[in-house]
């Protein structure tokens, strides 16, 4: 993978500063939601701690960041869309999806009807990092957004998670 693309408004100093237009705050959001989303799945990272000075939120380039009341205003906005979830109850450690939980759940539940999987056990280290699943889409994804998205299909009769010895698994029906 390569280097990160950050958008133009990454260097522009403004896009640091909450607007106070509200079309132009409108569209300062939609472009901080979709950086977070960009940025950590270019980083196949589900975790984002909003406390930390470090990217998405701070440009060191422009020695500007954005304020931690506005990457809470970001967070709980993708929360709002299934994009992310707090971790904690300070809200500043975060889940978050690229895809929301439930279209993860069709990603993997398609990638198993395809590739012949169902009525087989398959551990949850399997599905992330086995090499059946490299260049899929959810190889790499972290494991306790992975276990969130089995569970939604579990609830839906699709799969059943299955724990034995030492290890976690999955069954696609």
């Amino acid at each position: 993978m390569g280097a990160f693309q950050w958008p133009w408004e990454y260097s522009f100093p403004p896009f640091f500063t909450v607007q106070v237009h509200a079309k132009t705050k409108e569209q300062q959001l939609a472009t901080w939601k979709e950086l977070v989303l960009n940025y950590q799945r270019h980083e196949r990272q589900a975790l984002l701690n909003i406390a930390e000075d470090a990217p998405p939120f701070v440009n060191r380039e422009l020695a500007r960041k954005l304020s931690p009341e506005a990457r809470l205003w970001v967070m709980e906005e993708l929360a709002r869309t299934g994009h992310a979830a707090t971790a904690d109850k300070r809200k500043q450690q975060w889940e978050v999806y690229w895809h929301t939980l439930d279209e993860w759940s069709t990603i993997l539940y398609d990638w198993a009807v395809a590739s012949g999987t169902t009525n087989t056990v398959c551990t949850l280290y399997e599905l992330v990092a086995g090499d059946n699943t490299v260049g899929e889409e959810f190889h790499g994804l972290d494991e306790g957004v992975l276990r969130k998205a089995l569970k939604l299909l579990e609830g839906r009769g699709k799969c059943e998670l299955i724990a034995f010895d030492d290890n976690e698994g999955v069954k696609f029906f």
